[in-house]
């Protein structure tokens, strides 16, 4: 189970990973039945709720595939141990976004959400 200073250790793995978009590394972070939400999953898949692993990793593919690099920005995390959620802030050029992931017993992500904002 994280703990406040693994959890900040594991924001900036996160961030590390999405800086040089290895889509496989940041999936293996979540449960085979994960659920994601995100208004641009609604955009490219028609629905908000990507279900389960290997459906978020052909999401992302979708979304991020094309990209080798990205100037993701970790502005901030914060630790709930009663709910076992880690809530991360950050920002590219182009956005700037919150995202909550809930973790089971086991270490990995079995929901998340993400809200984008100006």
């Amino acid at each position: 189970m994280l703990t406040a200073t693994t959890a900040t250790a594991f924001a900036k793995e996160w961030q590390s990973l999405w800086r040089v978009v290895n889509i496989d590394g940041v999936v293996a972070h979540y449960a085979s039945d994960t659920e994601m939400r995100s208004p641009i999953a609604l955009k490219l898949t028609g629905s908000a709720v990507v279900r389960g692993r290997e459906e978020l990793r052909k999401y992302w593919q979708k979304a991020y595939g094309h990209l080798t690099a990205s100037d993701l920005q970790l502005l901030g995390s914060s630790w709930d141990e009663g709910l076992s959620r880690l809530t991360i802030w950050w920002r590219t050029p182009d956005e700037r976004a919150c995202e909550t992931m809930d973790f089971g017993a086991d270490g990995l992500i079995i929901r998340c959400e993400t809200f984008y904002g100006a």
